[in-house]
């Protein structure tokens, strides 16, 4: 005798037994394209479009979608909301965040899986439906389906942004130095240093290759860029000591205990740096100590010195790569 058992039903492209709004935002800077998938919309998508920048008019149309929903299944349902990070930062992410009945999140763009098996087509309309299922397997607890940016606090982001800064301003003070000695390169000159104090008393003693005067072109051109490269001295000596004032004043949150990092104003920039945006100092606690007992307790020069270093890896561990401690010449 035959059996035969009840055939399931052909699985939808949706779930539709959702309990919240699930919404995707492409953001750009004319137009703001909106893709949702409410409950009890028989797994159909819904596109709106909002002007970009208008967050009070896409908080008016979360509102309707909200309104929409509870007029279908009379209930009303919290949105989930998600976007990709990138040149519009997280103040969107944290004027959402200020609805309680809206979940936000920010997904980096390259961790979201697509198709390789062609050149993908790549439209606002095939995004938002991408980043609508991304969102469902998220929130259905999916292992690896994306990765979701962890948006820092408001304060945090303004300290990261003095180190941002200094950054950026000594980029160009090395584009301007090489442009001056590329200058002067071409006149046969090798040895002038930009950064040196006396520079303008040193450009009017150059002699070019050829045993003549720097011509009167290209020595306003230098003239110029000497201009800007002391705007940039300038600037950067005022960012570090933003800089300084606020590693000094984290430093004095610190318990005496652990508050044994050596100064701002030391040689060693790179942990400056990474404890300005926000690390924590305890653990390069005492690392000064721990050098000098790994050299002490070793009978050669090589054996002291692989000690060493295995001492300055287990540290830079504690803080990642950009913190590695500077290597002691002993």
């Amino acid at each position: 005798m035959l059996v035969t058992a009840d055939q399931p039903e052909a699985p939808a492209a949706f779930r539709v037994d959702l309990g919240a709004i699930f919404v995707s935002l492409e953001l750009s800077k004319s137009t703001w394209v909106i893709t949702s998938l409410s409950p009890g919309a028989c797994a159909k998508l819904s596109r709106h479009t909002v002007a970009g920048g208008d967050i009070a008019g896409l908080l008016a149309r979360f509102g309707e979608l909200r309104a929409k929903a509870q007029a279908r299944s009379g209930n009303r349902y919290p949105l989930v909301v998600i976007h990709e990070a990138g040149l519009d930062g997280f103040w969107i992410d944290r004027r959402l965040h200020q609805e309680d009945w809206i979940e936000s999140h920010v997904v980096d763009a390259a961790s979201i899986s697509v198709s390789r098996r062609r050149r993908r087509v790549k439209t606002d309309k095939i995004d938002g439906e991408t980043m609508v299922r991304t969102l469902l397997a998220y929130k259905r607890g999916e292992p690896r389906v994306c990765s979701m940016v962890k948006v820092p606090a408001a304060e945090e982001d303004d300290r990261r942004r003095i180190c941002r800064e200094r950054k950026a301003l000594v980029g160009e003070r090395t584009l301007h130095i090489n442009r001056t000695k590329g200058l002067l390169f071409s006149q046969g000159i090798t040895s002038y240093e930009p950064l040196r104090r006396d520079r303008r008393v040193r450009l009017e003693e150059l002699r070019s290759g050829d045993d003549r005067a720097l011509p009167d072109h290209p020595k306003a051109h230098i003239c110029r860029e000497l201009d800007r490269l002391e705007l940039l001295l300038e600037q950067i000596k005022t960012v570090e000591a933003e800089r300084d004032a606020l590693l000094t004043e984290k430093r004095e949150d610190v318990p005496s205990s652990a508050a044994m990092l050596p100064p701002p104003s030391s040689t060693r920039k790179v942990c400056t740096e990474t404890s300005t945006i926000g690390g924590s100092l305890q653990p390069m606690r005492g690392w000064r100590r721990r050098l000098g007992e790994a050299g002490r307790s070793t009978v050669n020069r090589a054996s002291r010195k692989q000690a060493i270093r295995a001492c300055e890896r287990r540290w830079s561990s504690c803080r990642g790569r950009g913190c590695a401690i500077s290597r002691t010449r002993r």
